[in-house]
């Protein structure tokens, strides 16, 4: 390229564009459009962007699979992800990437020949990611006729050899020098045009490629505005900027319009995840402003991060959580008032090369924690601090734990009002409490699953916006209905029954309704599964007697656990062959195994007692055996049936014992049964449940069949896609061609009656309270306590105002004596009165038969249409 020959000094503004935002041809539309309007303000821009969306996890899973002699599949994935993009983009993906594909091939072939991944190897392979995505976005630019500079940002960006830095953070967390650098502008004033190069990537001062850690382009664009001493440094995401809590938690989620470099440090370093933590320093040292802004909606103002905070008041500005912490607590007598201890014990953690995060100190006890998603931490390297600690205290190391994090202005004014908000730990183990010396968070660290629910129950009290708020902005719900339309769902039933769905309010101001042709519907879908051969209904989601006769008649079984399901079907359906109901207690007593035996339904055992102290209740049945595969997934901890934390299933130790034990006493085991959780959208989950089964079943010569659970998810929030069923079915055939012997069953429940059934409400009082308005309604937690007790996310709309616009935000609350009494937290509601009728939806499933009598209060009856 021709050097330029204006010898202006330039003022540069550097644009970095996340994965998404360069995964599509309508999105590098939108970049050219503001690349050439920020020429036309006379600047010059340095793009800055990362691979393409998801091809950093292609390339991790090739690596990983190329260690286990495979890896062609992801290959593939990769190169079909940049070819569609490249056809969208009209440019021709071989000539451009033929020599980075190449590099990939020889890369892979060679981990495969050793079967082992090194760090410096695994450095190389990732920076592929964003050399590939770069090289099609300059040619497209240029294609559009903008004259682009493709930079290589390994030539620019230059490690620091750290003291104490492990082999792996050297070369997969690496940190660079960002002092700014005159010959580094020049050399870029010469040339033409935008400058375009990779986020993520940077060079040793070996010659070695290093990586900057996951999320690192955000560093990477910052390096660059540090080293340019640029006007502004631009982070262009997929969200509208930083938010007071992640909006997929906290629907009611405010918008920061401005913050400190400080405040955006620490949400960025205790959870937000539209930045990278490492990318504030190098622009606050030199007090370059960062704006978050989003390429879907590029007029929206963002968040502007910058020396002057919006606001100097007192203030919880958001809750944030992670996970991935490991604790580490050291307990000894012998520390106490012992001079050099905590320097000899963090001298263990910096020679391994461990950063420590948190720390709490007490007479005879530190703990800290490390964030493994921070530092590239391993269970060797575990193992190696574990040994070196243990030479001066009692060690225990607790894995997956997680932190919840209050960020703010001046904390310690705001303790007042933070103190009972505590409140929502009181049920919760807490195993280190922090408080920043710089009077910027607060953090609680927490077992695995419970941070979600705090942070939901905290932000509705502390997360107070006042009137014309510098800080806050609108809420991620009020954003989200003046953004563009969301991708096109079904209309729910009660849409189209809503003059009904009034008229019965009418007649009973409190109703659960259930929609059965919906209940069908959902039956159907399921049932049409090719690779199932049963599927049973878990029928503790809903017992309702229509919705039982509804499932039947759709060819549906039925999952019970207890006596009562038991019964309660089996007199709603009059002659059900017993052979379609499955039994499935935990921990229930003895006579609820023997009265299942002797209905002789199928009896699932998930524990060992039964046959260890009862096996002679055995003698000559069939069994099945629910397996705890380790793993659980789902929307919340309380509805995770697997791993260590649940109190379901035989571990996979146990089953050795379990066959000897089933042998033993005349038992044959005719099924193996796992389930992981509930509210899984992802079509592969049962992929590595089902998995683990087919590995088990050849212990077990009479096992017939192969129960893989249910757990089916049905949309919650706006924008959530349902379950594929189509895809499910693909997933499951790769079981059936692997087990082709058995019987396949699937056990799902919310999924065929959530989105049948609604809870009706009528509006009783209106309040406002501080800037807080409050919507009251006749019915609560008595009739509804999964928002209470799970944190649980329902849909609320004004039934009597369905079409008219949102204008408030509002809680809606019950009438019962209970400060948890909510059913929703900042919705987007249109302007209530006194009795209309809000209707709350997915409630079909876990709703009326967890109902109670709290307060006295009957629940809502329940109406069948």
């Amino acid at each position: 390229m021709q050097p330029a020959s204006d010898k202006t000094a330039p003022v540069w503004r550097v644009m970095k564009f996340g994965g998404t935002s360069v995964a599509s041809a309508e999105r590098w539309a939108t970049i050219r459009d503001l690349l050439r309007a920020r020429q036309a303000e006379g600047l010059r821009p340095v793009v800055v962007h990362s691979a393409l969306a998801g091809v950093s996890n292609l390339l991790e899973a090739a690596l990983r699979a190329a260690v286990a002699g495979q890896g062609e599949a992801e290959r593939d994935e990769i190169l079909a992800r940049h070819r569609h993009l490249a056809e969208a983009l009209r440019l021709d993906v071989d000539g451009l990437l033929a020599g980075h594909l190449s590099e990939l091939d020889q890369l892979l072939a060679g981990i495969r020949l050793v079967r082992e991944l090194s760090p410096r190897v695994h450095a190389r392979a990732m920076a592929l990611g964003e050399l590939m995505a770069t090289r099609l976005g300059a040619a497209y630019l240029e294609s559009q006729g903008l004259a682009v500079s493709w930079i290589d940002a390994r030539d620019v960006l230059v490690s620091l050899d750290l003291t104490h830095e492990n082999e792996r953070s050297r070369y997969l967390a690496a940190s660079c020098d960002f002092s700014p650098d005159p010959a580094l502008s020049e050399q870029l004033a010469a040339l033409p045009g935008v400058i375009l190069t990779q986020g993520f990537i940077a060079r040793s001062e070996q010659g070695d490629d290093v990586l900057l850690g996951r999320g690192g382009s955000d560093t990477s664009a910052a390096y660059f505005a540090a080293k340019l001493q640029a006007d502004r440094l631009e982070i262009w995401t997929d969200v509208p900027g930083l938010f007071s809590a992640d909006p997929r938690v906290v629907p009611g989620a405010r918008l920061l319009r401005r913050l400190s470099y400080a405040e955006a440090q620490e949400i960025s370093s205790t959870g937000g995840s539209v930045l990278h933590p490492r990318c504030i320093r190098p622009v606050r040292r030199y007090g370059i402003p960062l704006q978050v802004l989003c390429s879907a909606d590029p007029d929206a103002p963002g968040t502007l991060i910058s020396n002057d905070p919006g606001s100097d008041a007192p203030r919880v500005t958001a809750v944030s959580s992670r996970g991935r912490i490991t604790v580490v607590s050291m307990e000894t007598v012998g520390m106490w008032q012992e001079v050099g201890f905590l320097a000899e014990a963090f001298r263990c953690f910096s020679d391994l090369g461990l950063s420590v995060d948190l720390v709490s100190t007490a007479e005879s006890n530190v703990t800290v924690t490390l964030d493994t998603a921070v530092q590239a931490i391993d269970s060797g390297l575990l193992e190696r601090l574990r040994a070196r600690l243990e030479q001066i205290s009692r060690v225990r190391i607790i894995d997956d734990a997680e932190v919840v994090s209050l960020v703010g202005r001046k904390i310690r004014a705001t303790l007042h009002e933070i103190g009972p908000a505590l409140e929502v730990f009181e049920e919760y183990r807490i195993h280190l409490v922090s408080q920043a010396a710089n009077d910027l968070n607060l953090s609680f660290v927490v077992e695995e699953g419970q941070a979600h629910r705090l942070v939901q129950a905290l932000h509705a009290t502390l997360v107070r916006p006042g009137p014309d708020d510098p800080v806050f902005g609108p809420t991620w719900a009020e954003l989200q209905a003046e953004a563009a339309p969301l991708p096109a769902r079904p209309v729910p039933w009660w849409r189209r029954r809503r003059d009904e769905l009034l008229a019965l309010a009418a007649r009973s101001p409190a109703a659960y309704v259930y929609d059965l042709d919906s209940v069908t519907a959902a039956c159907e879908r399921l049932v049409g599964l090719t690779q199932v051969d049963r599927v049973f209904y878990a029928m503790k989601a809903n017992s309702n007697p229509e919705v039982l006769r509804r499932v039947a008649d759709a060819g549906v079984h039925f999952e019970c656990v207890s006596p009562g399901e038991i019964r309660r079907v089996l007199e709603a359906v009059p002659g059900l062959d017993v052979q379609r109901i499955l039994f499935t207690p935990n921990f229930a007593p003895r006579e609820e195994y023997r009265f299942a035996l002797d209905q002789g339904c199928f009896v699932t055992l998930d524990n060992l007692h039964p046959l260890r102290h009862w096996a002679e209740d055995y003698a000559g049945r069939e069994l099945i055996l629910r397996v705890d595969t380790g793993q659980g997934r789902g929307h919340h901890e309380h509805v995770r049936t697997a791993g260590a934390h649940s109190k379901f299933g035989i571990p996979l130790f146990e089953l050795d014992e379990a066959r000897a034990l089933a042998a033993a006493c005349g038992a044959r085991v005719v099924g193996l049964h796992a389930h992981t959780g509930s509210g899984i959208l992802r079509a592969d989950n049962w992929q590595q449940v089902a998995g683990t089964l087919v590995e088990l079943a050849g212990e077990f010569p009479e096992l017939r069949y192969l129960d893989i659970g249910g757990g089916l998810g049905v949309p919650e929030k706006p924008g959530q896609q349902a379950l594929d069923m189509a895809a499910l079915d693909a997933s499951l055939a790769t079981i059936r061609q692997a087990a082709p012997d058995y019987e396949l069953w699937l056990e799902p429940g919310r999924y065929i009656v959530a989105e049948a059934g609604v809870l009706l409400a009528t509006v009783t009082q209106l309040k406002g309270k501080g800037g807080v308005a409050y919507v009251g309604v006749n019915t609560g937690m008595n009739s509804l306590i999964r928002p209470a007790l799970y944190g649980a996310y329902h849909e609320i709309v004004n039934l009597s105002r369905l079409d008219e616009p949102g204008a408030e935000i509002v809680n809606i609350v019950g009438p019962n004596c209970e400060s948890g009494d909510r059913l929703g937290n900042d919705r987007l509601l249109p302007a209530c009165a006194e009795g209309d009728v809000l209707l709350i939806a997915t409630a079909g499933a876990y709703g009326y038969v967890m109902s109670s009598h709290y307060n006295l209060r009957p629940p809502a009856p329940e109406f069948a249409i």
